[in-house]
């Protein structure tokens, strides 16, 4: 019996159609023409981009996986996610991986949180008994990826706060909770919709053990934990000063400032001192997982150029604001605003876009209803399409079964959330 198509094959194709359909009317065929050439070369230059990215990251993930600190991470959230994920053994580098792009998407990392998810979804696909059909994992870890639940919407809150908005972090608690809807309805999606449970051969699992748990770290002098550690408290010493002697005083909207800028940096060095602390080559190893990471982020360009120039069209061919027309009547009666369907439209599409669009109503008034909800939306919700050609595109996932019904049904859920939260906030 033949196999049913991935649903992103006629997703794919009704947004080309409609792309040429709209700009038939719009008379914008030419924008369209050159949307799609332009959209090709920007997903290539972005692949190119991200293969530094991937490369670093992958690198120190490498590092904390060697030292042992990715088992440690597993077996702390253990009966969580061993629920979410039966199909996934719980001391199998899958689950550590996922729980760490999790985390990352949790504090607002943005493009840092990407490679962690390949590696997650890599990780993934050695379970997989089928190669280039997602897995109910993969699908569950992909539908939750795009709906995430996000502590620290700091680019937001810094676009908002450079626009003179009289409280930038108020979003805070309206993202949490649109969120964690959306994530909440993906599970369930998820759950309702996948058939079965997987057939994962235990030989996989044996080996990816055996290869783990090869050549057991040094241990590190205690003179130089001392010294490893004097020099983190210098760190936070030093950005404890910044906020001080340059923010002026402690406040909110300082510590976020700060919290942005100084995050990932952390993130990175807290990681490297670890495994140095465990005894692993540094040097020998960071470079062995980059060199994993180049390749993976050479994998995913063919992906991502079919997504970008799909959704290039569909922007530049005038569709968007004939849906927006469309569904106004509808969206109105649940207090919506017209403008900010232009964003929920666009943000499973694509960020850096519906980014434009939020920045641009945020500055003309920072204090508005309007600036108030795209922005929650922007902070609680994420490029479902992007994330779906990078992640499985990484693993050559051509079936992605019911992956991306599940993820738009996620996405629905959170603009709806944010619609309601903001207006109780209001």
């Amino acid at each position: 019996m033949k196999e049913r198509p991935s649903p992103i094959n006629i997703i794919w194709l009704m947004m080309i159609l409609i792309s040429v359909a709209a700009a038939s009317w719009t008379g914008k065929m030419d924008a369209v023409t050159a949307a799609a050439f332009d959209s090709a070369k920007a997903a290539v230059t972005l692949a190119i981009g991200l293969i530094g990215a991937m490369a670093l990251w992958l690198g120190i993930m490498k590092v904390m996986e060697v030292a042992g600190a990715l088992k440690m991470i597993a077996r702390a959230v253990r009966p969580v996610m061993t629920r979410l994920f039966p199909d996934v053994p719980h001391d199998h580098p899958a689950m550590s991986s996922m729980i760490m792009n999790i985390a990352a998407n949790m504090l607002g990392l943005g493009n840092a949180a990407t490679p962690l998810g390949i590696k997650a979804m890599t990780e993934l696909d050695k379970l997989n008994p089928e190669k280039g059909r997602a897995t109910n994992a993969m699908c569950l870890f992909l539908a939750i990826n795009t709906s995430s639940v996000t502590l620290l919407p700091l680019g937001v809150i810094a676009v908002r706060a450079a626009a003179g908005a009289s409280n930038p972090a108020s979003i805070l608690i309206p993202s949490i909770f649109a969120t964690t809807v959306s994530t909440i309805t993906a599970i369930f999606a998820v759950k309702f919709l996948q058939k079965g449970k997987e057939d994962i051969s235990p030989q996989i699992i044996e080996e990816k053990e055996e290869k783990i748990e090869e050549t057991p770290p040094e241990k590190v002098p205690f003179v130089k934990k001392i010294i490893l550690f004097i020099f983190m408290a210098v760190v936070l010493g030093g950005m404890v000063y910044r906020i001080s002697i340059f923010e002026g005083a402690f406040t909110w909207d300082a510590v976020t400032r700060s919290i942005s800028s100084w995050l990932i940096p952390v993130i990175m060095v807290t990681f490297l001192l670890f495994g140095y602390m465990k005894g692993v080559k540094l040097y020998e190893t960071v470079t062995e997982g980059a060199r994993e990471g180049f390749n993976v982020a050479v994998k995913i360009i063919p992906f991502m150029v079919a997504i970008f120039v799909a959704v290039g069209m569909l922007r530049e061919s005038g569709a968007l604001e004939m849906m927006v027309a469309m569904l106004n009547p509808v969206t109105s009666l649940i207090g919506m605003p017209a403008d900010s369907l232009t964003v929920a439209l666009l943000r499973p599409l694509s960020g850096s876009g519906a980014f434009a669009v939020m920045s641009e109503i945020v500055s003309n008034d920072p204090d508005s209803f309007l600036s108030f909800l795209v922005s929650t939306m922007q902070g609680s919700t994420e490029t479902t399409f992007y994330v779906l050609a990078v992640y499985f595109g990484a693993v050559g996932i051509k079936n992605a079964r019911h992956a991306i019904p599940a993820a738009l049904m996620a996405d629905t859920a959170g603009i709806l959330a944010a619609v309601f939260i903001c207006r109780l906030f209001w």
